[in-house]
């Protein structure tokens, strides 16, 4: 009787340990969300006085700092010149970085991993040490003040990150797939269109999440290139307008946190096992 008990209890103590694991994950991972849509809905006499309970409402919930966010501000214009920018820089990085990873994974030799390892050390280059140059050019072609500045200039470091990512990712597909297709037969260009291409879909989605994501968060280019308040992507617009001196508009800053990061995390739980899975493939091979 003991042995059947004393079995019971362990598998019971492995469960509950497992669950409290999980809860503290969820709780870690969770509590950003909360505290911005706690923000974003305090009153900001209920944020500044330090006698409030800091993880509750002390006083009703409010609207004001979403009002002031549309209002007072250009956010939503903000986040559409994002989409924009964010948009067209995908497609110019799909375009470009999903032919090159195929040919350098399936290019034979030591010339491929040395074009490999030349393409990525492009992407450790500092966005600091290069915004300069990129001005220069920008000014001569005329792009000043214009969303496609960031259009031209934010491939620039999204396409050798991505042909490296998506070249690991087509090395793991197996040429059998292609030859069989060819004889078939379709041509190298069919086979990888129709049938390369849907294969690696995750590997595709990984590139799509990590371009819009880069896109939303950069700061140093947008900073550099648009001057115009109406031009402005999320990253430049939110903080130039809702930090003024030593005053924080926190609830609008929080919502417009809220905003914009929660459709990405949306996109990241609908898509992680395929994110996952492009980003694995692509870093260990």
């Amino acid at each position: 009787m003991n042995a059947p008990f004393s079995f019971r209890a362990r598998r019971w103590a492995a469960r509950f340990g497992h669950v409290l694991i999980l809860a503290a994950f969820v709780t870690f991972l969770a509590f950003p969300f909360y505290w911005m849509v706690l923000t974003t809905f305090k009153e900001t006499k209920d944020l500044i006085d330090i006698r409030h309970n800091p993880f509750l409402f002390n006083l009703p919930p409010t609207l004001e700092n979403l009002r002031i966010l549309f209002e007072d501000t250009l956010f939503g214009t903000w986040i559409l010149n994002t989409l924009q920018v964010g948009v067209l820089v995908t497609l110019i990085t799909l375009v470009l970085a999903v032919p090159a990873g195929y040919a350098l994974a399936r290019l034979t030799g030591r010339w491929s991993q040395r074009l490999a390892i030349g393409i990525f050390l492009t992407y450790l280059i500092p966005p600091t040490i290069l915004f300069i140059p990129f001005s220069r050019i920008i000014g001569d072609l005329g792009l000043q003040d214009s969303l496609w500045s960031l259009v031209l200039v934010y491939p620039s470091f999204t396409v050798p990150f991505c042909t490296w990512l998506m070249m690991g990712f087509f090395k793991s597909i197996p040429r059998d797939i292609e030859e069989a297709a060819m004889i078939d037969g379709l041509s190298r260009f069919h086979a990888f269109v129709k049938v390369v291409v849907p294969v690696s879909s995750a590997g595709i989605l990984t590139v799509v999440i990590f371009t819009l994501t880069l896109v939303m968060q950069e700061f140093v280019y947008a900073l550099t290139f648009i001057t115009s308040s109406s031009h402005y992507t999320v990253s430049v617009g939110v903080p130039t307008f809702l930090v003024r001196g030593d005053v924080y508009f926190w609830g609008s800053l929080m919502g417009a946190c809220l905003i914009v990061s929660l459709p990405v995390a949306i996109l990241y739980n609908f898509f992680v096992d395929r994110f996952v899975a492009g980003f694995t493939v692509g870093a260990v091979k």
